[in-house]
């Protein structure tokens, strides 16, 4: 019985020994992996490296890592010189085939996200204009809401208003645009069926005013992002991509 108890109290501080020396190495793997994508993918700052998986050497010793989480910071879009930022920028990978260095690393699937949320939207607008939440049904089309004082929004393009209309430039102006992706890093916002307004003649310069683009710079290739849905926190990014290279 006392040479059982010996043994199983060698076997627990074995088990102890494996789970420290393989949780030290995940924490290795984790910093040179950060390392790599960070220079392979030209980002401004080292992204935050998470391996899933127990054990991690067994899986090392296989060549293939079950899941891998990246989360990128220093992401930004931009609209005209008008600059904000891209939150909650992540890549779920899976499937990751490794060599023994990490100097090459192939998932054979991958998914990513990113947060435009509506204040930086609003940052990013023509000025006088607020882009927000259009409600479940809108929302549901693809639509966010983009208002602001009709004044504001006609100075911001620059458009005279004579002095006979000058009183009615206080007046709310709101529309609904559809938004869209382009080539992975381009958000389109289009408005649909301006309200009539009170000031004649002006239909034009305000849709190419509330009409405009973003341009999310900066995302690494690991991510491609291929759709968009607005949520009550804001535009909502995703996409899928196979066979990907995180380390070229």
């Amino acid at each position: 019985m006392r040479a059982l108890r010996i043994l199983l109290i060698f076997v627990v501080i074995l088990g102890g020994l494996f789970v420290a020396v393989d949780r030290a190495a995940v924490y290795f793997a984790e910093s040179e992996a950060a390392s790599k994508i960070r220079s392979s993918q030209g980002l401004t700052s080292e992204p935050d490296v998470s391996i899933k998986g127990f054990p991690f050497l067994t899986q090392v010793a296989g060549s293939k890592l079950d899941e891998i989480e990246i989360s990128v910071g220093g992401i930004t879009a931009t609209a005209e010189g008008r600059q904000v930022e891209v939150t909650e920028v992540k890549a779920e990978l899976r499937d990751v085939k490794v060599n023994s260095s990490f100097s090459s690393a192939v998932a054979g699937s991958a998914q990513g996200s990113a947060l435009i949320s509506y204040e930086d939207l609003s940052k990013s607008a023509p000025q006088g204009a607020t882009v927000s939440y259009a409600g479940a049904e809108r929302a549901a089309k693809g639509q966010v809401k983009v208002s602001g004082p009709l004044g504001d929004l006609l100075e911001g393009a620059g458009v005279d208003v004579p002095t006979a209309f000058q009183a009615m430039l206080r007046e709310e102006f709101t529309a609904y645009s559809t938004v869209s992706l382009e080539d992975g890093d381009k958000v389109r916002l289009r408005a649909e069926d301006l309200p009539k307004l009170s000031v004649p003649g002006v239909e034009g310069e305000l849709k190419d005013v509330v009409d405009y683009d973003l341009t999310i710079d900066g995302l690494p290739s690991t991510i491609t992002l291929d759709k968009v849905t607005t949520t009550q926190d804001g535009l909502r990014f995703s996409g899928t991509g196979t066979d990907v290279d995180l380390t070229s």
